[in-house]
């Protein structure tokens, strides 16, 4: 007797069988663990977390009565329970810093990093992919020499100090660009998004669109430089590897112009491992910003992420590596999506 399979139990092993949705869940079983140990790790270290909000000078009754309000009387896994149940219901709990709820802090505080990302990324993508393209077709010549001489400077030199570069050069010696903050001073946009270059548009305001952008030039060519060295370089040996394969000879030798061949079928492939660090650079900018918004005063989530941990924020830290570890799973979904269009034997692989 032949039973068949219920449809609704069909369809979720379907749903389950899913290279993406099974990404997700993996994804959402790594935040969990992620979250109890930077949980653990942030209770063990040492100091006292109440006595540092309230300061050397509160009495020990103020001080034991905070200390009991933020549960810190409690078993690690009973602190750990009552923040995941807060978790559940959108709290993050309560910053030992701001005094505020820590996704307030984090919905104040991510839309100036990832305004800076974006930009990143544009001059991220027009550095990296024309100098790359550049060097690996032509290589050896003055070009390709070059790109190399400055790939090896670009990633020898930290990004907080091309921000010092650049903010001397360009906004204290030339006077060109604007060297600290988001907005010149009397400029002001309502908050809509966080981001004040689309907010400035949305609200028409023109004079202020471009006043963000200008303070946006420096801090977002500090942070790419070094990514436009590496993703050039890798782009280079990537097509210098490519370009000398046996299907690329071959279609040389049946006549297909040289143009075609390298930019449609010698460049994706090249791409791939070049979108991949690519994508991987610009999610760890979130927390690896932070000495370059600290140069340029810039209120992002980088900077509120290392005031966490100097000053013991517990729950602000586990905040800001949760939306750390979360742009980590955005970006490897990305990067997915971008390989199988690159190169289709990697879906038809799954």
């Amino acid at each position: 007797m032949v039973v068949l399979e219920k449809k609704p139990l069909r369809n979720l092993r379907n749903l389950l069988n899913n290279y993406y949705i099974r990404k997700i869940l993996y994804s959402i079983v790594t935040l969990f663990g992620i979250s109890i140990l930077i949980f653990i790790i942030a209770r063990v270290l040492p100091g006292d977390p109440a006595r540092l909000a309230l300061g050397p000078r509160a009495p020990e009754d103020v001080v034991e009565q905070y200390r009991r309000l933020l549960r810190l009387n409690e078993p690690i896994y009973v602190q750990y329970f009552y923040w995941l149940v807060d978790v559940f219901h959108g709290r993050f709990g309560l910053s030992l810093v701001t005094f505020r709820d820590v996704l307030t802090d984090i919905l104040e505080f991510l839309p100036a990093t990832v305004e800076l990302i974006i930009f990143t990324l544009i001059i991220d993508i027009i550095g990296a992919f024309g100098l790359g393209v550049l060097s690996g077709r032509r290589p050896n010549s003055l070009i390709d020499n070059f790109v190399r001489v400055f790939a090896y400077v670009g990633i020898a030199i930290p990004s907080f100090v091309w921000a010092i570069i650049l903010q001397l050069v360009l906004a204290n010696w030339l006077d060109l660009l604007p060297a600290y903050g988001r907005l010149s001073l009397g400029v002001e946009v309502p908050r809509i998004t966080g981001l004040v270059t689309v907010d400035s548009l949305i609200s028409g305001n023109l004079v202020a669109f471009i006043d963000a952008l200008t303070h946006l030039i420096i801090p977002s060519l500090s942070l790419a430089i070094g990514c436009i060295a590496q993703e050039a370089r890798i782009l280079r040996a990537s097509l210098i590897e490519n370009v000398n394969k046996d299907y690329i000879l071959n279609m040389y030798a049946h006549g297909i112009p040289g143009s075609i061949i390298f930019f449609k079928y010698a460049l994706k492939p090249s791409m791939i491992p070049t979108v991949t660090i690519m994508t991987l650079d610009m999610a760890s900018m979130l927390g690896n910003a932070f000495l370059v918004e600290l140069i340029f005063n810039w209120p992002g989530l980088s900077r509120y992420g290392i005031t966490a941990m100097l000053r013991k924020d517990l729950n602000a830290i586990v905040g800001v590596v949760l939306v750390i570890g979360l742009a980590y799973t955005i970006a490897s979904i990305i990067i997915d999506l971008v390989v199988s269009y690159l190169d289709p034997r990697v879906k038809y692989r799954r």
